[in-house]
Protein backbone atom coordinates (compact mmCIF):
# COMPACT_ATOMS: atom_id res chain seq x y z
CA UNK A 1 0.00 0.00 0.00
CA UNK A 2 2.82 2.33 0.89
CA UNK A 3 4.52 1.41 -2.37
CA UNK A 4 1.45 2.49 -4.38
CA UNK A 5 1.27 5.85 -2.58
CA UNK A 6 4.93 6.61 -3.24
CA UNK A 7 4.47 5.82 -6.95
CA UNK A 8 1.50 8.19 -7.18
CA UNK A 9 3.50 10.91 -5.44
CA UNK A 10 6.36 10.53 -7.90
CA UNK A 11 3.95 10.70 -10.85
CA UNK A 12 2.33 13.86 -9.47
CA UNK A 13 5.64 15.61 -8.88
CA UNK A 14 6.67 17.92 -11.79
CA UNK A 15 9.61 16.86 -13.88
CA UNK A 16 12.38 19.48 -13.53
CA UNK A 17 13.43 19.09 -17.14
CA UNK A 18 9.94 19.63 -18.40
CA UNK A 19 9.29 22.62 -16.18
CA UNK A 20 12.43 24.39 -17.31
CA UNK A 21 12.48 23.49 -21.00
CA UNK A 22 8.81 23.46 -21.95
CA UNK A 23 7.44 26.15 -19.73
CA UNK A 24 5.72 28.74 -21.97
CA UNK A 25 7.49 32.08 -22.12
CA UNK A 26 5.88 35.12 -20.55
CA UNK A 27 3.43 36.90 -22.81
CA UNK A 28 4.37 40.04 -24.74
CA UNK A 29 1.87 42.04 -22.73
CA UNK A 30 3.64 41.11 -19.49
CA UNK A 31 7.03 42.04 -20.94
CA UNK A 32 5.76 45.40 -22.23
CA UNK A 33 3.97 46.05 -18.98
CA UNK A 34 7.07 45.27 -16.97
CA UNK A 35 9.23 47.44 -19.20
CA UNK A 36 6.89 50.42 -19.28
CA UNK A 37 5.58 50.25 -15.70
CA UNK A 38 6.95 53.30 -13.90
CA UNK A 39 8.77 52.77 -10.64
CA UNK A 40 6.97 53.16 -7.34
CA UNK A 41 6.19 56.79 -6.70
CA UNK A 42 6.77 57.93 -10.31
CA UNK A 43 3.92 59.48 -12.26
CA UNK A 44 5.18 58.29 -15.67
CA UNK A 45 4.07 61.51 -17.35
CA UNK A 46 7.36 63.02 -18.41
CA UNK A 47 8.58 60.00 -20.37
CA UNK A 48 12.17 60.69 -19.39
CA UNK A 49 12.51 57.49 -17.47
CA UNK A 50 10.51 55.29 -19.82
CA UNK A 51 12.45 53.46 -22.52
CA UNK A 52 9.58 53.74 -24.95
CA UNK A 53 8.68 57.33 -24.20
CA UNK A 54 7.78 59.84 -26.88
CA UNK A 55 10.85 61.92 -26.16
CA UNK A 56 13.16 59.37 -27.76
CA UNK A 57 11.51 59.48 -31.23
CA UNK A 58 11.01 63.26 -31.44
CA UNK A 59 14.58 64.26 -32.30
CA UNK A 60 15.13 61.74 -35.14
CA UNK A 61 11.86 62.78 -36.77
CA UNK A 62 12.80 66.46 -36.63
CA UNK A 63 16.24 65.59 -37.92
CA UNK A 64 14.75 63.60 -40.79
CA UNK A 65 12.48 66.53 -41.70
CA UNK A 66 15.41 68.94 -41.58
CA UNK A 67 17.60 66.71 -43.74
CA UNK A 68 14.76 66.10 -46.18
CA UNK A 69 14.08 69.83 -46.46
CA UNK A 70 17.76 70.58 -47.01
CA UNK A 71 17.98 67.90 -49.69
CA UNK A 72 14.86 69.21 -51.40
CA UNK A 73 16.18 72.78 -51.38
CA UNK A 74 19.47 71.58 -52.88
CA UNK A 75 17.64 69.72 -55.65
CA UNK A 76 15.51 72.78 -56.43
CA UNK A 77 18.58 75.02 -56.68
CA UNK A 78 20.29 72.39 -58.83
CA UNK A 79 17.34 72.23 -61.23
CA UNK A 80 17.05 76.01 -61.31
CA UNK A 81 20.70 76.45 -62.26
CA UNK A 82 20.40 73.81 -64.99
CA UNK A 83 16.92 74.85 -66.13
CA UNK A 84 18.10 75.78 -69.61
CA UNK A 85 19.29 72.19 -70.06
CA UNK A 86 16.78 70.21 -67.97
CA UNK A 87 13.68 71.83 -69.50
CA UNK A 88 14.42 71.04 -73.18
CA UNK A 89 15.59 67.53 -72.26
CA UNK A 90 12.38 66.82 -70.37
CA UNK A 91 10.26 68.31 -73.17
CA UNK A 92 12.00 66.09 -75.74
CA UNK A 93 11.48 63.08 -73.47
CA UNK A 94 7.77 63.90 -73.21
CA UNK A 95 7.44 64.13 -76.97
CA UNK A 96 9.21 60.80 -77.49
CA UNK A 97 7.01 59.13 -74.88
CA UNK A 98 3.93 60.57 -76.56
CA UNK A 99 5.02 59.33 -80.00
CA UNK A 100 6.11 55.86 -78.82
CA UNK A 101 2.80 54.17 -79.80
CA UNK A 102 3.67 55.02 -83.42
CA UNK A 103 6.90 53.06 -83.02
CA UNK A 104 5.00 50.11 -81.53
CA UNK A 105 2.35 50.17 -84.25
CA UNK A 106 4.94 50.17 -87.04
CA UNK A 107 6.83 47.30 -85.42
CA UNK A 108 3.65 45.23 -85.15
CA UNK A 109 3.05 45.74 -88.87
CA UNK A 110 6.40 44.13 -89.67
CA UNK A 111 8.50 47.27 -90.03
CA UNK A 112 12.06 46.90 -88.81
CA UNK A 113 12.33 48.31 -85.28
CA UNK A 114 15.24 50.56 -86.22
CA UNK A 115 13.29 52.03 -89.14
CA UNK A 116 10.23 52.45 -86.90
CA UNK A 117 12.38 54.32 -84.37
CA UNK A 118 13.75 56.63 -87.07
CA UNK A 119 10.25 57.40 -88.36
CA UNK A 120 9.08 58.19 -84.83
CA UNK A 121 12.06 60.48 -84.25
CA UNK A 122 11.41 62.32 -87.52
CA UNK A 123 7.78 62.90 -86.50
CA UNK A 124 8.93 64.37 -83.18
CA UNK A 125 11.43 66.63 -84.95
CA UNK A 126 8.69 67.79 -87.33
CA UNK A 127 6.50 68.71 -84.36
CA UNK A 128 9.36 70.64 -82.76
CA UNK A 129 10.03 72.48 -86.02
CA UNK A 130 6.39 73.50 -86.34
CA UNK A 131 6.37 74.63 -82.71
CA UNK A 132 9.36 76.95 -83.07
CA UNK A 133 8.32 78.11 -86.54
CA UNK A 134 4.90 79.14 -85.21
CA UNK A 135 6.51 81.11 -82.39
CA UNK A 136 8.93 82.85 -84.74
CA UNK A 137 6.19 83.75 -87.22
CA UNK A 138 3.94 85.12 -84.46
CA UNK A 139 6.75 87.30 -83.08
CA UNK A 140 7.49 88.65 -86.55
CA UNK A 141 3.86 89.61 -87.11
CA UNK A 142 3.64 91.32 -83.72
CA UNK A 143 6.84 93.30 -84.24
CA UNK A 144 5.72 94.60 -87.64
CA UNK A 145 2.07 95.33 -86.79
CA UNK A 146 1.75 96.58 -83.20
CA UNK A 147 3.55 99.93 -83.76
CA UNK A 148 0.75 100.89 -86.17
CA UNK A 149 -1.65 101.15 -83.22
CA UNK A 150 0.40 103.56 -81.10
CA UNK A 151 -1.96 106.47 -81.83
CA UNK A 152 -5.05 104.48 -80.81
CA UNK A 153 -3.28 103.29 -77.68
CA UNK A 154 -2.42 106.81 -76.59
CA UNK A 155 -5.99 107.94 -77.30
CA UNK A 156 -7.32 105.10 -75.14
CA UNK A 157 -5.02 106.07 -72.27
CA UNK A 158 -6.10 109.70 -72.56
CA UNK A 159 -9.75 108.67 -72.38
CA UNK A 160 -9.07 106.54 -69.31
CA UNK A 161 -7.23 109.34 -67.51
CA UNK A 162 -10.06 111.76 -68.23
CA UNK A 163 -12.60 109.33 -66.80
CA UNK A 164 -10.46 108.88 -63.69
CA UNK A 165 -10.12 112.64 -63.28
CA UNK A 166 -13.90 113.06 -63.37
CA UNK A 167 -14.32 110.83 -60.33
CA UNK A 168 -11.46 112.50 -58.47
CA UNK A 169 -8.69 109.96 -59.07
CA UNK A 170 -5.57 111.82 -60.25
CA UNK A 171 -2.44 109.87 -59.31
CA UNK A 172 -0.06 111.95 -61.43
CA UNK A 173 2.95 109.65 -61.10
CA UNK A 174 1.00 106.56 -62.08
CA UNK A 175 -0.63 108.33 -65.02
CA UNK A 176 2.73 109.49 -66.35
CA UNK A 177 4.02 105.93 -66.23
CA UNK A 178 0.91 104.63 -67.98
CA UNK A 179 1.11 107.27 -70.69
CA UNK A 180 4.71 106.30 -71.39
CA UNK A 181 3.55 102.81 -72.39
CA UNK A 182 2.77 102.11 -76.04
CA UNK A 183 2.60 99.06 -78.27
CA UNK A 184 6.00 99.96 -79.67
CA UNK A 185 7.62 100.11 -76.23
CA UNK A 186 5.80 96.95 -75.18
CA UNK A 187 7.72 95.10 -77.86
CA UNK A 188 10.85 95.72 -75.82
CA UNK A 189 9.34 93.46 -73.17
CA UNK A 190 7.55 90.96 -75.40
CA UNK A 191 10.46 90.22 -77.71
CA UNK A 192 12.99 89.22 -75.00
CA UNK A 193 10.40 86.99 -73.35
CA UNK A 194 9.82 85.04 -76.54
CA UNK A 195 13.52 85.16 -77.32
CA UNK A 196 14.26 83.44 -74.00
CA UNK A 197 11.70 80.82 -74.87
CA UNK A 198 13.59 79.90 -78.00
CA UNK A 199 17.15 81.00 -77.33
CA UNK A 200 18.09 80.41 -80.91
CA UNK A 201 20.15 77.45 -81.93
CA UNK A 202 21.16 76.48 -78.37
CA UNK A 203 17.74 75.33 -77.18
CA UNK A 204 16.82 73.71 -80.47
CA UNK A 205 20.18 71.95 -80.68
CA UNK A 206 19.75 70.44 -77.22
CA UNK A 207 16.30 69.14 -78.06
CA UNK A 208 17.35 67.75 -81.44
CA UNK A 209 20.32 66.00 -79.85
CA UNK A 210 18.15 64.48 -77.11
CA UNK A 211 15.59 63.29 -79.66
CA UNK A 212 18.37 61.74 -81.74
CA UNK A 213 19.78 59.69 -78.86
CA UNK A 214 16.34 58.77 -77.53
CA UNK A 215 15.51 57.51 -81.01
CA UNK A 216 18.52 55.22 -80.89
CA UNK A 217 17.64 53.92 -77.42
CA UNK A 218 13.94 53.46 -78.22
CA UNK A 219 14.75 50.39 -80.35
CA UNK A 220 15.24 48.29 -77.20
CA UNK A 221 13.39 50.37 -74.61
CA UNK A 222 10.55 47.86 -74.17
CA UNK A 223 13.00 45.03 -73.51
CA UNK A 224 14.96 47.18 -71.06
CA UNK A 225 11.82 48.09 -69.12
CA UNK A 226 10.71 44.46 -68.94
CA UNK A 227 14.14 43.49 -67.63
CA UNK A 228 14.18 46.29 -65.04
CA UNK A 229 10.67 45.39 -63.88
CA UNK A 230 11.97 42.05 -62.58
CA UNK A 231 14.03 43.89 -59.98
CA UNK A 232 11.88 46.96 -59.27
CA UNK A 233 8.31 46.14 -60.33
CA UNK A 234 6.69 48.99 -58.40
CA UNK A 235 8.99 51.69 -59.77
CA UNK A 236 8.78 50.49 -63.37
CA UNK A 237 5.02 50.06 -63.04
CA UNK A 238 4.74 53.65 -61.80
CA UNK A 239 6.86 54.88 -64.72
CA UNK A 240 4.68 52.98 -67.19
CA UNK A 241 1.59 54.56 -65.64
CA UNK A 242 3.27 57.96 -65.91
CA UNK A 243 3.99 57.33 -69.60
CA UNK A 244 0.38 56.44 -70.30
CA UNK A 245 -0.96 59.40 -68.35
CA UNK A 246 1.37 62.00 -69.81
CA UNK A 247 0.79 60.61 -73.31
CA UNK A 248 -2.95 61.05 -72.94
CA UNK A 249 -2.43 64.51 -71.44
CA UNK A 250 -0.40 65.77 -74.42
CA UNK A 251 -2.64 64.19 -77.06
CA UNK A 252 -5.92 65.33 -75.54
CA UNK A 253 -4.57 68.82 -74.80
CA UNK A 254 -3.28 69.14 -78.37
CA UNK A 255 -6.50 67.97 -80.01
CA UNK A 256 -8.81 70.16 -77.98
CA UNK A 257 -6.38 73.06 -78.01
CA UNK A 258 -6.43 72.89 -81.80
CA UNK A 259 -10.24 72.79 -81.80
CA UNK A 260 -10.41 75.83 -79.52
CA UNK A 261 -7.85 77.71 -81.62
CA UNK A 262 -9.73 77.03 -84.86
CA UNK A 263 -13.01 78.22 -83.35
CA UNK A 264 -11.30 81.33 -81.97
CA UNK A 265 -9.74 82.10 -85.36
CA UNK A 266 -13.10 81.78 -87.12
CA UNK A 267 -14.75 84.08 -84.57
CA UNK A 268 -11.94 86.65 -84.71
CA UNK A 269 -12.05 86.63 -88.51
CA UNK A 270 -15.80 87.28 -88.46
CA UNK A 271 -15.44 90.06 -85.89
CA UNK A 272 -12.63 91.60 -87.94
CA UNK A 273 -9.85 91.60 -85.34
CA UNK A 274 -6.40 92.28 -86.85
CA UNK A 275 -3.80 89.50 -86.62
CA UNK A 276 -6.55 86.95 -86.13
CA UNK A 277 -4.29 84.08 -87.23
CA UNK A 278 -1.57 85.15 -84.79
CA UNK A 279 -4.06 85.06 -81.93
CA UNK A 280 -5.14 81.60 -83.03
CA UNK A 281 -1.54 80.38 -82.81
CA UNK A 282 -1.23 82.01 -79.40
CA UNK A 283 -4.46 80.37 -78.21
CA UNK A 284 -3.13 76.97 -79.24
CA UNK A 285 0.27 77.41 -77.58
CA UNK A 286 -1.02 78.73 -74.24
CA UNK A 287 -3.52 75.88 -74.11
CA UNK A 288 -0.71 73.81 -72.58
CA UNK A 289 -0.32 76.28 -69.71
CA UNK A 290 -2.78 75.18 -67.00
CA UNK A 291 -5.20 77.56 -65.29
CA UNK A 292 -3.85 80.88 -66.63
CA UNK A 293 -3.22 79.96 -70.26
CA UNK A 294 -6.74 80.97 -71.27
CA UNK A 295 -6.32 84.49 -69.89
CA UNK A 296 -2.90 84.86 -71.55
CA UNK A 297 -4.51 84.03 -74.88
CA UNK A 298 -7.53 86.28 -74.29
CA UNK A 299 -5.99 89.62 -73.30
CA UNK A 300 -3.98 90.49 -76.48
CA UNK A 301 -6.79 90.02 -79.05
CA UNK A 302 -9.32 91.71 -76.78
CA UNK A 303 -7.01 94.69 -76.27
CA UNK A 304 -6.25 94.97 -79.98
CA UNK A 305 -9.97 94.76 -80.78
CA UNK A 306 -10.55 97.60 -78.32
CA UNK A 307 -7.87 99.74 -79.98
CA UNK A 308 -8.80 99.02 -83.57
CA UNK A 309 -12.55 98.37 -83.50
CA UNK A 310 -13.97 99.82 -80.30
CA UNK A 311 -15.47 98.51 -77.04
CA UNK A 312 -18.33 96.57 -78.66
CA UNK A 313 -15.99 94.37 -80.69
CA UNK A 314 -13.71 93.88 -77.69
CA UNK A 315 -16.67 92.64 -75.65
CA UNK A 316 -17.59 90.32 -78.51
CA UNK A 317 -14.06 88.86 -78.45
CA UNK A 318 -14.21 88.28 -74.71
CA UNK A 319 -17.64 86.67 -74.94
CA UNK A 320 -16.51 84.41 -77.79
CA UNK A 321 -13.43 83.21 -75.92
CA UNK A 322 -15.46 82.55 -72.78
CA UNK A 323 -18.09 80.53 -74.66
CA UNK A 324 -15.54 78.50 -76.63
CA UNK A 325 -13.45 77.81 -73.53
CA UNK A 326 -16.49 76.76 -71.49
CA UNK A 327 -17.82 74.38 -74.12
CA UNK A 328 -14.54 72.81 -75.23
CA UNK A 329 -12.38 72.93 -72.11
CA UNK A 330 -15.01 72.59 -69.38
CA UNK A 331 -17.72 70.39 -70.90
CA UNK A 332 -16.17 68.24 -73.63
CA UNK A 333 -12.47 67.88 -72.79
CA UNK A 334 -12.87 66.42 -69.25
CA UNK A 335 -14.88 63.52 -70.69
CA UNK A 336 -11.89 62.46 -72.78
CA UNK A 337 -9.09 63.47 -70.43
CA UNK A 338 -10.19 61.13 -67.63
CA UNK A 339 -7.33 60.58 -65.20
CA UNK A 340 -4.69 61.97 -67.57
CA UNK A 341 -3.97 64.94 -65.30
CA UNK A 342 -4.22 62.85 -62.15
CA UNK A 343 -3.72 65.73 -59.69
CA UNK A 344 -6.04 68.20 -58.03
CA UNK A 345 -6.72 71.67 -59.42
CA UNK A 346 -4.92 73.29 -56.49
CA UNK A 347 -1.80 71.20 -57.01
CA UNK A 348 -1.95 71.98 -60.73
CA UNK A 349 -1.90 75.72 -60.03
CA UNK A 350 0.87 75.40 -57.44
CA UNK A 351 2.83 73.28 -59.93
CA UNK A 352 2.48 76.02 -62.53
CA UNK A 353 3.95 78.62 -60.16
CA UNK A 354 6.71 76.32 -58.90
CA UNK A 355 7.96 74.95 -62.22
CA UNK A 356 7.75 78.37 -63.89
CA UNK A 357 10.03 79.67 -61.15
CA UNK A 358 12.42 76.71 -61.39
CA UNK A 359 12.58 76.10 -65.16
CA UNK A 360 11.49 79.45 -66.59
CA UNK A 361 8.99 79.84 -69.42
CA UNK A 362 9.23 76.20 -70.46
CA UNK A 363 8.40 75.29 -66.86
CA UNK A 364 4.88 76.63 -67.39
CA UNK A 365 4.53 74.31 -70.37
CA UNK A 366 5.91 71.33 -68.44
CA UNK A 367 4.25 71.99 -65.08
CA UNK A 368 1.76 69.12 -65.18
CA UNK A 369 4.10 66.50 -66.75
CA UNK A 370 6.90 67.36 -64.30
CA UNK A 371 4.57 67.03 -61.32
CA UNK A 372 3.22 63.73 -62.64
CA UNK A 373 6.78 62.44 -63.05
CA UNK A 374 7.83 63.19 -59.49
CA UNK A 375 4.50 61.91 -58.20
CA UNK A 376 5.16 58.61 -59.99
CA UNK A 377 8.64 58.04 -58.56
CA UNK A 378 8.03 59.44 -55.06
CA UNK A 379 4.42 58.47 -54.33
CA UNK A 380 3.07 55.86 -56.72
CA UNK A 381 6.20 53.69 -56.57
CA UNK A 382 6.32 53.68 -52.76
CA UNK A 383 3.57 51.69 -50.99
CA UNK A 384 4.32 53.61 -47.80
CA UNK A 385 3.66 56.95 -49.52
CA UNK A 386 0.62 56.06 -51.61
CA UNK A 387 -1.61 57.50 -48.89
CA UNK A 388 -0.63 60.93 -50.28
CA UNK A 389 -2.79 60.22 -53.35
CA UNK A 390 -5.81 60.73 -51.13
CA UNK A 391 -4.71 64.37 -50.84
CA UNK A 392 -3.17 65.18 -54.24
CA UNK A 393 -4.78 62.81 -56.78
CA UNK A 394 -7.75 64.02 -58.81
CA UNK A 395 -9.56 60.80 -57.85
CA UNK A 396 -8.44 59.79 -54.31
CA UNK A 397 -9.63 56.19 -54.86
CA UNK A 398 -7.64 55.64 -58.05
CA UNK A 399 -4.60 54.19 -56.31
CA UNK A 400 -6.30 52.82 -53.21
CA UNK A 401 -6.66 49.15 -52.31
CA UNK A 402 -10.17 48.07 -53.44
CA UNK A 403 -10.68 46.26 -50.11
CA UNK A 404 -9.87 49.42 -48.17
CA UNK A 405 -11.81 51.98 -50.20
CA UNK A 406 -14.27 53.91 -48.08
CA UNK A 407 -17.80 54.43 -49.29
CA UNK A 408 -18.24 57.59 -51.33
CA UNK A 409 -20.47 60.20 -49.66
CA UNK A 410 -24.01 60.35 -50.93
CA UNK A 411 -25.04 63.23 -53.16
CA UNK A 412 -26.06 66.23 -51.12
CA UNK A 413 -24.44 64.89 -47.95
CA UNK A 414 -22.67 67.39 -45.76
Amino acid sequence: MNTDRSAEAEAAAPDPAVSTEHQPPPTEARIVGAATEPPHGASGVSGAGTPGGAGRGALPRLLAIALGGAGLAYCVVFLQNLGSVVAPIFLALNLMVTAHPLHTALAKRGVNRSIAAVVTGLVVLAVLSLFFAAIGWAITQLVTTLPDYSTQFQALLTSITEQLARIGITPDTMLKQIQSVSPASALGVITPVFANLSTGAALLTVMVGVVFFLTMDSVTIDYRLDLAQRYHPRLIGALRSFSQGVRRYWIVSSVFGLISAVLDVIALRIIGVPLWLVWGVLAFLVNYVPNVGFFIGLVPPALLALLALGPARAIAVIATYLIVNFIVQSLIMPRFTGQAVGITATLTFVSLLFWSWVLGVLGALLAVPATLFFKAILVDADPGARWANALIASDPLTYADPDEQPAKPAAGAA
